[in-house]
């Protein structure tokens, strides 16, 4: 529980436009489902951002880091914590010669379109990834043969002492789903971007196509995390789960997708607790079948077991 005097000193700093308290985390996350959160900072620019996460660890509370809230499920219960969104105000994106500099906060989409313009290429395969900068770095993010790391330099980061950093691609550990930062709790403040030039026409035609191939596989119009599972080792997580019978598998109003089996979707005001109980029974049902053991990729927060 955030105590008065954090709540206070938050205020205090940063203001009541950055600092708002019992947020619904549903308003949040690309799912749509989540209890409230006791307190939740927007910060404006990297001091504030600093300055809330030491007022944080001064006062002994958890402060969690969300971007745009796309690979996060949230329980009904909400969140004792303080939980700092980093998007919007941090989301600055600058081009110079071959190198892309971006805050963390900036989508992958404002990437994508800023390289394109720029005639740089290498950030299409992330075009359509729903979430920020901080979040591709942190997980490695990857789609159509493209990963985070192909094109990573270098990135700034906050280390959990309160050190600013920075560090190298050799550094960061790169690997699927994961990397240096998750594991060690660094927080990604911006990252410099290598690409290679391009014909900007070839670039834009390159997104379209993955749009569209992503409009035709993905259930992109219903509220969802993105891929729910990680891709086991020698096989793939949506044919797994379609092999073992459970398209279109509901409880409540989460559902496996009926256009793609490697994604549960809200249907219709699902829970938290409902899209929970949807990837457990996945989980059962795809190892009874396939004796394999599929990992969210999803994160869980306010759950008894967690995946941070």
């Amino acid at each position: 529980m955030v105590d008065e005097e954090l709540k206070n000193a938050l205020l205090r700093r940063l203001g009541d436009e950055a600092v708002r308290f019992d947020v619904p985390m549903a308003q949040l996350t690309t799912f749509r489902v989540g209890g409230p959160v006791d307190c939740l900072v927007e910060p404006r620019d990297e001091e504030s951002l600093v300055f809330a996460l030491q007022a944080c660890r001064n006062a002994g509370i958890e402060a969690r880091i969300v971007g745009l809230g796309s690979d996060l499920l949230v329980s009904d219960e909400g969140l004792r914590c303080v939980v700092v969104r980093i998007a919007d105000n941090l989301s600055d994106v600058s081009v110079s010669g071959s190198t892309v500099r971006a805050c963390a906060g900036a989508s992958n989409a404002k990437v994508a379109r800023a390289a394109c313009e720029a005639g740089l290429a290498g950030y299409e395969f992330a075009s359509g990834i729903p979430g920020t900068v901080g979040g591709a770095a942190i997980m490695n993010a990857g789609a159509y043969g493209g990963e985070f790391r192909d094109v990573a330099r270098s990135l700034r980061c906050l280390t959990p002492d309160g050190r600013i950093v920075e560090v190298s691609a050799e550094e960061a550990d790169w690997s699927y789903r994961h990397s240096m930062m998750d594991h060690e709790g660094y927080v990604v403040l911006s990252a410099v971007l290598e690409l290679a030039f391009d014909d900007p026409a070839a670039i834009a035609e390159r997104m379209e196509d993955l749009e569209r191939r992503r409009a035709e596989k993905q259930p992109l119009e219903l509220p969802s995390a993105g891929s729910t599972f990680k891709r086991p080792e020698g096989y793939f997580a949506g044919k797994l789960v379609q092999d073992a019978g459970l398209r279109g598998y509901r409880v409540g109003g989460a559902q496996v997708s009926t256009k793609h089996c490697g994604f549960v979707v809200n249907v219709d005001g699902a829970s938290a607790a409902d899209v929970r109980r949807v990837i457990a029974d996945v989980q059962d049902r795809v190892q009874e079948s396939a004796g394999v053991r599929l990992q969210p990729e999803v994160r869980m927060w306010g759950f008894r077991e967690e995946r941070r």
